[in-house]
């Protein structure tokens, strides 16, 4: 008597197109459009914060206990439009890959649908992120010239685990502080529904990121996994020193020479950034991209 078997391969392809569909009915039922959920035409509040003040690059220090309460909110306003610049920078190199990875394949695969779906969000949150900014009262905050082109290189060659991890590195850190400043009544009411809508659609986006760098993992070789180890530490490394840029502080109205010193300094910053990181540290710890090389640039940066 013949038995019906399913190779493991084809087993593991069904489970990812169960997850796949899952994502997409998620969306549907859960997805957000900023421009009607968002309060663009109220003028900004200057009583309110860009982000939960503990969460500041000067919060805890000497400079910070001297500025004012308003002085407080101007800085954390501008490192808010700074981080969701950062955003958009990153967004654009993951829609990139993203799109990328999934040239010429099968649109009838769930998982092919999945990708174009995420890549619409992500076009929705740079907007979002845009406007936001703009409300905020920022200037187009960018990161500094070679990471710029640096990032140009590794939207052009990176792939599989290297592009995944590197994509749930950008959105984990930035989920996590998006969380608080979401809840936060001391910020300004239309930042905490872009955060809200950030961090919802985003859960989808970091599942599927950590199930393709398992998925793409298995097949991977020690040299491979190392390379792309250093290589998505180097991405880590870019994007979170990015996030708040060197130029918030003087267009806060602060002394900015004074201000990138004690940031730079702050153990509480500092602290806040590897707690929030845990969970991703253990997540890369097990995928074994934690190598020797890699904590150099995650310590570097103050992730682990």
């Amino acid at each position: 008597m013949a038995s019906s078997t399913v190779r493991p391969e084809d087993q593991d392809r069904l489970t990812e197109q169960d997850v796949a569909r899952r994502l997409l009915d998620s969306a549907a039922k859960l997805s957000y459009d900023p421009v009607t959920e968002v309060d663009w035409s109220t003028p900004l509040d200057t009583e309110h914060h860009g982000a939960s003040p503990e969460w500041s690059t000067l919060y805890g220090t000497a400079y910070w206990q001297e500025l004012t309460e308003n002085q407080r909110k101007a800085l954390t306003r501008q490192e808010a439009a700074s981080v969701a610049s950062t955003g958009i920078w990153f967004e654009m190199i993951l829609q990139q890959m993203v799109l990328r990875d999934m040239y010429a394949k099968d649109p009838t695969d769930p998982r092919f649908q999945w990708a174009l779906t995420e890549v619409a969000d992500e076009c929705r949150h740079s907007i979002m992120f845009a406007r936001g900014a703009a409300k905020l009262g920022a200037p187009a905050y960018r990161p500094r010239r070679p990471v710029i082109e640096l990032g140009r290189a590794f939207k052009t060659l990176a792939f599989g685990e290297a592009a995944y991890a590197a994509i749930l590195v950008a959105e984990e850190v930035l989920d996590v502080m998006q969380r608080d400043w979401m809840r936060d009544e001391r910020v300004a009411p239309f930042v905490r529904t872009i955060n809200n809508i950030h961090v919802v659609e985003e859960s989808r986006h970091m599942k599927f990121a950590r199930d393709e760098t398992r998925k793409r993992l298995r097949a991977a070789g020690p040299l491979r996994r190392h390379i792309n180890s250093f290589v998505v530490a180097i991405a880590s490394y870019c994007i979170v020193t990015s996030m708040v840029n060197r130029d918030v502080y003087a267009n806060a109205g602060l002394d900015g020479e004074r201000a990138r010193a004690e940031a730079r300094a702050n153990e509480h910053h500092k602290s806040l950034m590897r707690a929030s990181c845990s969970g991703l540290m253990e997540f890369l710890a097990s995928a074994r991209l934690l190598t020797k090389p890699a904590l150099f640039f995650y310590k570097r940066a103050h992730l682990i």
